[in-house]
């Protein structure tokens, strides 16, 4: 090839957020309604183009979030989840996009700002069993964060961050079956958990429950990653035991 008749692509580069969180021990993932063509009307993760080149991406990231959904996002941690960029995803032109994934329990209800007509926590089933359409290739950006995420339980600590101070091992297990999206056994869950050394540590004082005996409570150990991790059980359980 001759470098002296090169002329570099015309590319455009945006940002894109993933943002899970769990509402009524349901996984959620925030989207906006599209304001503006292309895919006016349409659900689609927030996000959109750099302002300029001297723009970080990062702060293209919080910058687009802020606007589009008025999320404070000073103390949200955003990390990278990958870059997009198959030919034909934006009929504006070749974009590639830079995602983000943030995983936060307590989010508040979004409001649409900007180019967006509106602004929601949806289902991530939803969009993940396709009842509910995304513009562009979002539907892949979220499954990609959601798998993220599952896997953050099976390594991290993360699933006590959206429990109570003080939790039962039930409440614990809620958490993984709405990430993982899987019916969960009681009793092998308990034995999991209670494998994981630091993981989790015994609280005070017990729960009453009635009817039946008091359940023990916990809170979140010092342990961050887990070993031996929580891995996801190939198949769901079909059984349901007593809280633990």
């Amino acid at each position: 090839m001759n470098d002296d008749h090169w002329t570099p692509p015309a590319v455009m580069l945006a940002v894109d957020l993933v943002i899970l969180t769990l509402r009524e021990s349901r996984l959620n993932v925030l989207l906006v309604e599209r304001g503006v063509e292309p895919y006016e009307g349409a659900w689609a993760l927030p996000g959109g183009f750099l302002q300029d080149i001297e723009e970080d991406l990062t702060t293209a990231a919080r910058r687009e979030l802020a606007e589009e959904a008025a999320m404070d996002v000073a103390t949200l941690h955003l990390e990278h989840l990958g870059v997009y960029g198959t030919p034909g995803r934006d009929p504006r032109g070749r974009v590639v996009s830079i995602a983000y994934l943030a995983i936060a329990p307590g989010l508040p209800e979004p409001t649409a700002g900007t180019d967006a007509a509106g602004a929601r926590w949806q289902l991530v089933d939803r969009v993940l069993s396709g009842d509910l359409e995304l513009a562009f290739d979002h539907r892949r950006i979220v499954e990609d964060g959601v798998e993220n995420a599952r896997v953050k339980l099976e390594h991290s600590a993360l699933a006590t961050a959206f429990c109570a101070p003080i939790f039962t091992i039930t409440d614990l297990q809620r958490v993984y079956e709405a990430v993982w999206g899987i019916s969960l056994d009681p009793r092998n869950f308990y034995r999991k958990v209670q494998k994981t050394s630091g993981f989790i540590v015994a609280a005070e004082p017990e729960r009453k429950m009635t009817p039946g005996r008091p359940a023990r409570l916990f809170k979140a150990g010092p342990r961050v990653v887990l070993y031996p991790p929580m891995v996801r059980p190939s198949e769901p359980s079909k059984t349901k035991g007593p809280e633990a």
